[in-house]
């Protein structure tokens, strides 16, 4: 049974840092592309960032292009984002996802993860 679970969510006033992780098992972790999403209430499920298999394909969004940095420890099967510079708009429920196995390339799409966790809430205060 696959499991993704996040952790590293909470309070943190504008400015600062958190670190989220995703901790998974049941899978061979290196045979997926691994997704950041969030979504915050009211708004629809936004994709925050990928990584491809090895760990050294990266993309990210727009909007935290610069402040947030996608990893991922193939030996821990864990999949992690730093996240400095926090915004009040970055407040939402992260989740981590896993894609389809073997996807040949880095995806925006939720449609293209075939695995959730059940998310941790980042609340930063402005």
């Amino acid at each position: 049974q696959v499991q993704l679970v996040e952790s590293g969510g909470g309070l943190v006033q504008a400015g600062g840092s958190l670190r989220l992780s995703c901790a998974a098992s049941g899978l061979s972790f290196d045979d997926y592309v691994m997704g950041w999403f969030r979504q915050a209430p009211g708004k629809e499920r936004e994709w925050v960032s990928c990584i491809g298999r090895s760990g050294t394909s990266k993309l990210q969004s727009d909007s935290v292009k610069g402040r947030f940095t996608i990893s991922r420890d193939n030996v821990k099967n864990t999949l992690f984002l730093q996240m400095n510079s926090l915004k009040a708009e970055d407040t939402a429920m992260y989740y981590c996802a896993a894609g389809e196995r073997f996807l040949p390339y880095l995806s925006r799409r939720s449609e293209d993860f075939e695995y959730w966790g059940q998310g941790t809430q980042v609340t930063v205060s402005s």
